[in-house]
C-alpha cells in the first residue's frame, strides 16, 4: 500500500540506460547470514549497479549468533584506495553502512572528496530496538553522525534516528507530529533527503516516511506496507541496498522506498520457509528479478 505518491516526489539520479553506474559499498563482510555485503553485492547488482566494495570488518557470522569473529580492515584501506586512486576508478556514489571502527568514518569522508560528484548514500547502521549494536560504542555512533551532513539519503531506524539526534529511543508507535519533530531533526542536521524506517501504529502495517529538506516534514510522504507475524535479521540492509538500487536505476525517493519495502516483504515470506531461518536472517535470492525489472522495463 501507499499514499501521499504525488509529482512532488524527487529523482536523485539520471540513468542513461545504456551505462552501468558504479557505486562503492563501505559495509563489512560477514561469510554466514545475510547482511552487509552479502545483501549489498547481489541486490545492487540485480539492480543494474556495478557494485566496488569497500570491506569495513570480517565477520565469520553477524552479530546475531553468539559466537562470531571479526577482524577490522580499518589499517588496509587506505592503501586500498590509494590504488583506486591510481587507476582512475570512478564512481557514481557511496553507499555506506556497518563500521568497524570510528576511524572509518574518516576513510568515507575521503570518498566523498575524491569522489565529489557521486552521490552520498548513508544507513547509519547503529542499532535496533533501542539497542546499540554488540561491536558499536558511543565514540563510534558520534562518529556515524558526522556523515548525516550532506547526505544525499539518509536512512535511519528509529533506533539509530534517536541517536542521530540525541533523544531517548521512543519506541515504535510514533503519531504523526512525533514523526514530523524526527524527520525535521535530522534534516537539521544537514541530510537533504531522509527515508525514516519502522514505524508501527499496531494496525498491522508498517510505515517508512520521506521527506526533503526542500519541503521538511511538512512534505513528508508516506509508504504503507503489510506486516508480517514475525521479524527476520538483516532486513533493514535489504531494505537499504534495494532503496539505493532503485535510485540508481533513477526512479523517484519515495518511489524507492516504497519498491524497497514490498521487496523485503516478499523476501520474508520466502524466508520462512527456509531453515534456521530464525538466526540466519533474510533470504532475498527469489526477488532479485523483481529489482532486475526496474532497468528493464
Amino acid at each position: 500500500m501507499t499514499h501521499d505518491m504525488t509529482n512532488q516526489d524527487v529523482t536523485l539520479y539520471q540513468r542513461d540506460p545504456k551505462y552501468i553506474p558504479r557505486i562503492a559499498a563501505v559495509h563489512d563482510m560477514c561469510g554466514y547470514g545475510k547482511c552487509s555485503l552479502t545483501a549489498a553485492i547481489p541486490i545492487l547488482s540485480a539492480a543494474g549497479c556495478d557494485v566496488c566494495p569497500v570491506p569495513t570488518a570480517l565477520f565469520s557470522a553477524h552479530t546475531r549468533y553468539r559466537v562470531f569473529t571479526m577482524h577490522d580492515t580499518t589499517e588496509i584501506l587506505n592503501d586500498y584506495l590509494d590504488a583506486w586512486q591510481q587507476e582512475h576508478v570512478d564512481l557514481d556514489g557511496v553507499y555506506s553502512g556497518f563500521l568497524g571502527s570510528a576511524d572509518q568514518v574518516a576513510i568515507i569522508k575521503r570518498l566523498y572528496r575524491e569522489y565529489p560528484h557521486a552521490l552520498r548514500l548513508v544507513d547509519p547502521v547503529m542499532g535496533d530496538g533501542g539497542e546499540m549494536y554488540p561491536t558499536y560504542t558511543e565514540q563510534l555512533c558520534r562518529a556515524m553522525g558526522e556523515l548525516v551532513d550532506g547526505a544525499d539519503v539518509l536512512m535511519p531506524n528509529l533506533t539509530e534516528a534517536s541517536i542521530l539526534t540525541g533523544r531517548d529511543y521512543p519506541g515504535q508507535n510514533l503519531d504523526d507530529k512525533q514523526v514530523d519533530d524526527m524527520l525535521d531533526a535530522l534534516l537539521a542536521l544537514g541530510a537533504k533527503n531522509v527515508v525514516l524506517k519502522g514505524i508501527d501504529r499496531g494496525d498491522g502495517t508498517l510505515r517508512n516516511y520521506v521527506a526533503s529538506a526542500s519541503t521538511g516534514a511538512a512534505g513528508k510522504q508516506e509508504l504503507v506496507h503489510d506486516k508480517l507475524p514475525y521479524m527476520t535479521h538483516g532486513t533493514g540492509d535489504a531494505y537499504a541496498s534495494a532503496l539505493c538500487g532503485a535510485i540508481m536505476a533513477g526512479l523517484g525517493l519515495a518511489e524507492s522506498a516504497r519498491i524497497a519495502g514490498e521487496f523485503v516483504r516478499h523476501a520474508m515470506i520466502h524466508t520462512a520457509d527456509q531453515p534456521h531461518h530464525e538466526e540466519r536472517g533474510v533470504n532475498f535470492e527469489l526477488d532479485l528479478g523483481d529489482l532486475t525489472g526496474l532497468v528493464r522495463r
